[in-house]
């Protein structure tokens, strides 16, 4: 047995949709700017941008359903997405290889303080003070591809208090599933426990205390979180 010098943290799971089993976390990759409408909405061309990700850590994901409102921010926006979960991984997967790679599906909220975002852009700095606070992802389950396939269609919809504020479908990413785990893995090596969120549509907003946020995508769960 290890002899470590304080407590050992305690590792993040998942819920595995169906099962008492859990999914153990190991990284955290998000897409920017992967629907076309949501990068023009953001002030950027989407057809002259190579893909580009940025990390939240494990213990962001949240399938609590709840999201406490963070602090040093009055600027908090919903950004809904579609995550992988990853089973396998390694260096440089092809393309025609990558699904080969993906235990499952969830839906998730990249929540992000937009004001200090918009900070960081401007001083060309790290964007993880306005992305990666704690319990910045509220997720739900992992839908095993087994069950569910693999989702590369199906419509994403977002309301907040029962008015809609994003919809988009799958197929509309600018970047596929198969293209981001293969990207990814020319430049990280990936691993069982990897989750990558897949970007989001436009119609991104802020949300205040009491907002009750719906997140559905075709095949999987409802995602309620509620903002506290």
């Amino acid at each position: 047995m290890a002899n470590f010098v304080i407590d050992a943290p305690e590792s993040v799971a998942l819920p595995v949709a169906g099962t008492d089993a859990l999914f153990p976390v190991r990284r955290v990759y998000c897409i920017g700017r992967n629907y076309a409408a949501h990068a023009i909405e953001m002030g950027h061309d989407p057809d002259r941008e190579p893909p580009f990700f940025f990390q939240k850590n494990p213990n962001n994901l949240d399938p609590s359903g709840e999201f406490p409102y963070p602090p040093h921010s009055s600027d908090v926006h919903h950004e809904a997405e579609m995550y992988v979960a990853l089973r396998s991984g390694g260096t440089n997967i092809s393309v025609h290889r990558a699904l080969d790679h993906v235990f499952g599906y969830g839906l998730s909220l990249d929540m992000t303080r937009r004001d200090l975002q918009g900070q960081m852009k401007k001083m060309g700095r790290p964007w993880e003070i306005g992305k990666a606070f704690e319990r910045s992802a509220p997720c739900g389950p992992v839908h095993r591809a087994s069950e569910v396939g693999h989702l590369d269609k199906g419509a994403l919809k977002l309301t907040v208090n029962g008015e809609t504020r994003q919809e988009g479908d799958l197929n509309q990413m600018i970047w596929k599933v198969p293209e981001m785990i293969a990207y990814l893995s020319e430049y990280f090596e990936l691993a069982a426990g990897d989750v990558i969120l897949s970007g989001t549509p436009s119609g991104v907003g802020p949300v205040t205390r009491g907002d009750v946020m719906v997140l559905t995508i075709e095949e999987l769960d409802s995602l309620k979180v509620t903002v506290t």
